[in-house]
């Protein structure tokens, strides 16, 4: 399926758009309907888990998913979203067609229903979100080692890099000293995977603390 755009420009904010992403999830047919159980935004992308049930009460029957205890199953969908000349317009696609963006939370992957092939589209998928939500979140002052060196724009290389911050205007933004030659670099998340922590900020404790918390462990 193509692009959708809103030519009336209706959906102007993020309420407005998680009211859409509700309606478009939520129908109702001669003999199953479906329903939004939740919905999360990350950057432009909207990560869907619907539930399926049948009108009768009887267990839903499906190709793709285990029926759950309760008689129903639950898909995950994926919603590219965009804003186009003040027009917002999305692409829907459910996880069984393999979708590209897979940074869906946790919180949303457990929801599912399980799967019944194990070499699905959609079971790659739920593990590409898992092994996003896996990247650390570093903390300032941690010291990092990246699994692979990160070549830079004029060319040169960092594996080692220390996690800080710059400011531009009253906002922080992350970034990490490279350790080598003391310069700045914006890292994406994807650059961190499997990365490794060599020493935590919260380990660099003050020496009262440390004395402190080592009477206690005396």
């Amino acid at each position: 399926m193509g692009w959708l755009f809103y030519t009336d420009r209706r959906i102007k904010s993020y309420a407005d758009e998680k009211a859409e992403i509700t309606r478009l999830c939520t129908f109702e047919g001669d003999t199953r309907k479906t329903e939004l159980v939740k919905a999360c935004k990350v950057a432009s992308t909207w990560y869907a888990a619907a539930r399926v049930t049948n009108r009768d009460g009887t267990p839903v029957e499906d190709a793709t998913y285990v029926t759950d205890a309760d008689g129903s199953i639950t898909f995950g969908a994926v919603f590219l979203t965009r804003y186009d000349d003040g027009c917002w317009g999305y692409k829907d696609m459910e996880e069984s067609a393999g979708p590209n963006e897979s940074s869906a939370p946790l919180a949303l992957i457990e929801l599912l229903s399980d799967l019944k092939d194990p070499d699905s589209y959609a079971q790659d998928w739920r593990q590409r979100c898992r092994d996003w939500a896996a990247i650390p979140d570093y903390e300032e002052g941690d010291k990092i080692r990246l699994a692979t060196p990160v070549t830079l724009t004029d060319g040169s290389t960092c594996q080692l890099v220390t996690a800080t911050h710059y400011r531009r205007g009253r906002q922080k933004r992350r970034c990490y000293r490279i350790e080598e030659t003391g310069g700045l670099v914006r890292l994406s998340k994807a650059s961190l995977a499997g990365s490794e922590l060599l020493s935590s900020a919260k380990g660099a404790a003050s020496p009262v603390l440390a004395e402190f918390l080592a009477g206690r462990d005396a």
